[in-house]
């Protein structure tokens, strides 16, 4: 189809507005990104909750009263929360949390809905795994080798930032709920909930 006189001139306004550049192409890619990414937040809370057997094993499961931070929590041995983080180890606060957390945005990610609330979600649970990883320190506090390979851009970040631009490229309409979710009366009037 040839596209001329006023009709081309729409054409191009339309296809150089900012943001009209996804193709389908893109909106499949960060459906696939969006999914997959809901699927780790998903199965490390399926994983902890039953244990198995991948990071938690059977007799630790959430469900047979282990505990899904102590573990996690109580090993943190750099960076400058050290004591925040072994007092936080284990604590109802500490498990009920970051399994809410693991829960709520995996569903939502990969359902498609709520993704403005699932980003700033995950981006908070990242950050603060990320200090209890804390990848600027080389050394542990007994002096040995941290073991981190990248001081600030680490699986954290790389899952932080991924949430905050599915939610921006509204990456829910394509392959999931999404677009049902916006035109919701309730999410209309609380846009915030997209």
């Amino acid at each position: 189809m040839t596209i001329t006189g006023r009709s081309h001139a729409a054409h191009l306004e339309q296809v150089e507005a900012p943001g009209s550049m996804l193709t389908h192409s893109a909106a499949r890619a960060l459906a696939v990104l969006r999914i997959s990414t809901g699927f780790v937040f998903l199965w490390a809370f399926l994983d902890k909750t039953f244990g198995f057997g991948y990071a938690t094993p059977s007799a630790k499961a959430w469900i047979h009263g282990g505990s899904p931070t102590k573990g996690f929590l109580s090993s943190v041995d750099v960076g400058p929360f050290q004591g925040t983080f072994h007092h936080l180890a284990g604590t109802p606060f500490a498990n009920w949390a970051f399994m809410l957390g693991m829960l709520g945005i995996g569903l939502a990610l990969i359902l498609g809905i709520g993704m403005r609330i699932a980003a700033g979600a995950a981006t908070l649970m990242m950050a603060m795994m990320w200090f209890a990883e804390y990848p600027l320190a080389q050394h542990t506090s007994a002096g040995k080798p941290s073991g981190s390979s990248n001081p600030v851009t680490d699986y954290h970040f790389i899952y932080a930032v991924s949430a905050i631009v599915l939610a921006l490229t509204y990456a829910g309409h394509t392959w999931g709920l999404g677009r049902w979710w916006a035109s919701l009366p309730f999410v209309q009037k609380h846009r915030w909930l997209i």
